[in-house]
């Protein structure tokens, strides 16, 4: 005969360890296709301009991504008319669309080719912000010239005051 207690210790069911998966509230977003995101040129070329991401919608990333925007994916109409150097400048903060997650390099293909989409701030050289002043030009407040971008038609939910 078993005593009682090691009879009751073989029938309980057994306690397995717990694991369990804490996320870190601040774990890293990563860029989706349809994100809208803002970004900051780095360097542009007759193909492409480079960018950092920054933020995926108006949430600030601990890390940039890279993207590129090729010329392409600048304006959604006369594509083959776009330059890229006429649309942005090294140092503009541009709102693109993620329209593919890229290739090894976490390159995310980003777009601009939407009125809402494109230069949002972007500075004259004589370092003052320019002001929009049609879809194409943006005009420095100091000495009035004007210059070319692919200028975004910013909705009100983007405006940060």
């Amino acid at each position: 005969h078993v005593p009682v207690a090691v009879s009751a210790l073989l029938s309980a069911p057994v306690q397995l360890p717990v694991v369990s998966v804490v996320r870190d509230a601040e774990s890293q977003l990563l860029p989706d296709v349809g994100a809208i995101v803002t970004c900051k040129v780095c360097s542009i070329n007759s193909r492409f301009a480079k960018v950092h991401i920054l933020y995926i919608g108006s949430t600030p990333l601990k890390s940039a991504f890279r993207g590129t925007i090729r010329r392409e994916d600048i304006r959604a109409t006369e594509k083959d008319k776009v330059e890229v150097y006429k649309s942005f400048r090294p140092g503009d903060i541009v709102l693109a669309k993620v329209i593919s997650l890229g290739d090894m390099q976490s390159n995310y293909l980003l777009s601009t080719a939407e009125n809402e989409l494109g230069v949002v701030v972007a500075h004259s050289e004589a370092g003052a912000q320019m002001v929009p002043i049609s879809w194409c030009e943006m005009q420095c407040p100091r000495t009035h010239a004007k210059e070319l971008r692919k200028v975004a038609r910013v909705q009100p939910e983007f405006l940060q005051t």
